[in-house]
């Protein structure tokens, strides 16, 4: 027999550690199947038990995970009235989570079963964050600032373009102050990766309670428009323009904002999100060895281009373009040809 590798062990230790979990809870003897993970290095199974069923989360500490900060920002949530799941057992140590079973019904599966419901769940999901932002944010909650919002949208300079430029420092030097002038309001919890991959629909719930939650650990303290931002501009589908400009109109009436103001916050942290994710992208592909991400690369850069023609972002937008390739077929193809080859940088 082969000799048994440390990933081999890995995975078995971690086998053993998650069935000692489950069999000390009150899911002891559930079935376990497979659920679609996410970008981390996150895993989860589904528990079946007597017709009832539950959610594992599986996230190794020794990869960077920890559990603590989605159990705190779920209570937060569900108290809230929100729909994140409620967490029914924890071993914070491990890493490992017996979380509430929000169904199948996420917004990028029902939309294309349904395109009746479309503007239905995004009205939904744009009164979620109305209902969220009526509360102040967890106390000690990381503040999601200009200088981190910098450093977050100069990925695109480390991972999509690659290597040491001059004028990512440029970029920098113009872009903090941009995001200082318009953007660096940071009263609300902001959960960051807020779209229709992360949001299920709960047609028997009521209210705000109609869209369950995911995703949500990385939550910060940012600007108000930042989730918006996520949820319309959204990585992995094209969300129909006038249904766009609806949900941003509906948000700021709800709010009673300054209609300007809050556009211009828009686009602001549209194109330092949208540079972020095209760093992201491209690092899941490199580092990770996750090429499909290169596939979304296109939709982001025009949605990034649409960003910069916004008049506060004109000291920005000729750096961002002189220096950042387009994302043409060879240059997807040479990313893609280049996937895992990045294990550190």
């Amino acid at each position: 027999m082969g000799q048994q590798t440390g990933r081999d062990r890995s995975v078995i230790e971690r086998t053993k550690l998650a069935e000692d979990f489950i069999a000390g809870s009150d899911w002891a003897g559930a079935l376990r199947s497979p659920l679609a993970g996410d970008a981390s290095n996150r895993r989860y199974e589904r528990l079946h038990r007597d017709g009832e069923t539950a959610v594992l989360m599986d996230a190794p500490p020794e990869k960077g995970e920890d559990i603590r900060p989605f159990v705190a920002i779920a209570h937060y949530l569900t108290d809230l009235g929100l729909s994140a799941p409620q967490v029914w057992a924890e071993d914070a140590e491990n890493g490992f989570l017996i979380l509430e079973d929000l169904g199948d019904g996420l917004f990028a599966r029902a939309i294309p079963d349904h395109p009746e419901l479309e503007a239905p769940l995004y009205q939904a999901a744009t009164d979620v964050l109305t209902r969220l932002h009526s509360a102040g944010p967890p106390q000690n909650l990381a503040r999601y600032s200009p200088e981190v919002m910098t450093d977050l949208a100069a990925l695109a300079w480390t991972w999509y373009k690659g290597g040491n430029d001059p004028s990512e420092q440029v970029f920098r030097a113009s872009f903090e102050p941009v995001l200082e002038h318009y953007a660096a309001d940071h009263s609300v919890l902001i959960q960051r990766d807020y779209h229709a991959e992360n949001l299920l629909w709960l047609p028997d719930r009521d209210g705000t309670a109609r869209v369950g939650l995911l995703d949500f650990q990385d939550a910060m303290a940012g600007h108000r428009a930042y989730d918006l931002v996520s949820l319309l501009q959204d990585a992995r589908r094209d969300v129909p323009p006038e249904i766009e400009t609806a949900m941003i109109r509906r948000y700021v009436v709800d709010n009673q904002l300054d209609p300007v103001a809050f556009q211009t916050a828009y686009a602001v942290l549209g194109a330092q999100r949208n540079l972020r994710i095209l760093g992201v992208f491209a690092r899941l592909c490199l580092r990770d060895g996750k090429a499909h991400y290169v596939d979304l690369i296109p939709r982001v850069w025009a949605l990034l281009l649409r960003d910069l023609d916004h008049p506060a972002l004109v000291p920005v937008k000729p750096i961002v373009l002189n220096a950042l390739p387009k994302p043409t077929s060879d240059y997807l193809q040479d990313l893609k040809q280049k996937c895992a080859t990045a294990r550190t940088l």
